[in-house]
């Protein structure tokens, strides 16, 4: 995020810092609420997800969606097993190291998977994040795949907050072949969460709780059997002119059908003319025709 908002003058300043102070500035009537700590202490924890239960608009009441943008998975968990305990909606987002792909998950404790359902290899490993990364390097970064993601973030957000338009549970981003991949998925019923086990089954029996809705086959309506002006369909062809127009119906194996068949051809009768022969030569026959 540092990448997109930090300017020159707030040199100094913390990330969540520069960034109230920047959209602030945008748009000055937006409440914000600003906390610069680690949560994956125990302390900060705690006061994190007091903040989650009773830090919405009306105080005391909890909040309507959770946006992660962190850099680290350490936090990314963090966040899950908070939102896990509370049964908080939540959306996950984030940019590869290559700074070339990225995608968000929308997250609903018990209903979709959770981070720890389906973890990356450094979580599901237990690999300390520390040492995979080298001393001095920093990890890519492009503003342009950061803007991506957040502009497909946010729109996803507007979408479940206002209830419009199909809301992704999983959207991907390739920024290398202009690939955005999407699907849904299940939780885990063996997740390392326990609190998503028990989201699941709490899932379960709300699910089970919903009356049953049966399934009812609507008759297709008759056009214009009956009405008022009188309207009646007739065909300009009879029966025995649409049998003389159709040809013989091939076998064919059952469920197959034709279009239609094309008539036999009927040779056309001329009657047979026979001329006598009259014995005359050809120059005789000539002689009579300049006499006409």
């Amino acid at each position: 995020m540092n990448r997109l908002f930090f300017q020159p003058h707030q040199a100094g300043l913390s990330k969540v810092q520069a960034a109230e102070h920047t959209l602030r500035n945008i748009n000055p009537d937006v409440l914000f609420e600003v906390h610069n700590y680690n949560i994956t202490t125990v302390e900060n924890f705690q006061h994190f997800m007091d903040r989650i239960s009773n830090g919405g608009l009306e105080e005391g009441k909890p909040v309507d969606l959770v946006l992660s943008c962190v850099d680290n998975f350490e936090a990314r968990m963090a966040i899950n097993t908070a939102c896990n305990e509370l049964g908080q909606t939540w959306m996950e987002s984030g940019v590869s190291e290559n700074a070339v792909s990225g995608h968000i998950q929308l997250i609903i404790p018990g209903e979709s998977a959770c981070f720890a359902c389906a973890p990356p290899l450094v979580v599901a490993a237990n690999i300390d994040e520390k040492t995979l990364k080298r001393e001095g390097v920093c990890a890519a970064s492009l503003p342009t795949t950061m803007g991506v993601v957040a502009g497909i973030l946010v729109q996803n957000v507007l979408k479940f907050l206002l209830n419009f338009g199909t809301v992704s549970f999983y959207l991907g981003y390739n920024a290398m072949q202009d690939f955005f991949p999407t699907m849904s998925m299940k939780p885990n019923p063996q997740c390392d969460d326990r609190n998503c086990r028990k989201q699941q089954e709490e899932y379960k029996k709300k699910v089970a709780a919903l009356p049953k809705q049966e399934a009812v086959q609507e008759e297709e309506e008759i056009i214009h059997e009956d009405n008022e002006w009188g309207i009646e369909l007739v065909s300009e062809v009879s029966e025995e002119e649409l049998k003389k127009s159709s040809g013989p119906v091939p076998n064919l194996p059952e469920g197959i059908t034709v279009a239609y068949t094309i008539p036999k051809k009927q040779e056309d009768s001329v009657p047979q003319v026979t001329v006598e022969d009259s014995g005359e030569s050809l120059e005789d026959l000539m002689a009579k025709m300049k006499n006409m």
